[in-house]
């Protein structure tokens, strides 16, 4: 998989981000997929010993088959990405201001193993309140990291094993000011 990114001389600098993937690198993975070699059947009806065969077996042909990686790459392609270094991990981010002036600032991370696809659907609600009958004084400007190892941020380093707490917060600190302002609580 290939992306886009402007890389000036300074590392940390905020760089845009765009997703790039090559049909050869697509083939590729539903090649793999198509090749895997699956274990024997389950002994027994239930979900005790894990993810039934069956169930597997049909995600992986979905994969292989019907999904659409190029619908969900459009999706994020059409949103303000970016890409910095943070404690010497490459990071990506998604940075969406809310039209509304008074919002608030607000870093929404996606779960473990997960990425920030899982967060696409809050976007509208949260940065444009009014259009989904809330009020403009409910909106936020969002950052919507990619921790490390997941989605297009590199991999943490092997001393580095917490991205939250008070391991991480100050890992994410550059987030808070995209273009060099902090957001202030006006309320």
């Amino acid at each position: 998989m290939s992306v886009t990114t402007e890389k000036p001389a300074e590392a940390t600098a905020i760089r845009p981000f765009t997703i790039e993937t090559p049909k050869a690198d697509l083939d590729d993975l539903r090649a793999r997929i198509a090749a895997t070699r699956w274990p024997s059947k389950e002994l027994v009806a239930d979900r005790s010993q894990g993810v039934q065969l069956a169930t597997i077996q049909e995600l992986a042909r979905y994969w292989a088959e019907d999904y659409d990686f190029g619908r969900i790459e459009a999706r994020l392609n059409a949103l303000p990405q970016f890409t910095t270094e943070i404690d010497g991990i490459e990071s990506h981010f998604i940075h969406v201001r809310s039209k509304h002036e008074d919002a608030l600032p607000l870093i929404m991370t996606h779960g473990w193993p997960g990425s920030v696809i899982e967060l696409l659907e809050t976007i509208g609600p949260l940065t444009d309140p009014t259009a989904h009958g809330g009020r403009a004084e409910d909106a936020f400007h969002l950052v919507l990291p990619s921790i490390p190892g997941y989605g297009f941020s590199g991999e943490r380093r092997p001393h580095r094993t917490r991205v939250g707490g008070a391991d991480g917060s100050p890992r994410l600190h550059p987030l808070r000011r995209p273009g060099g302002r902090r957001g202030r609580l006006r309320r």
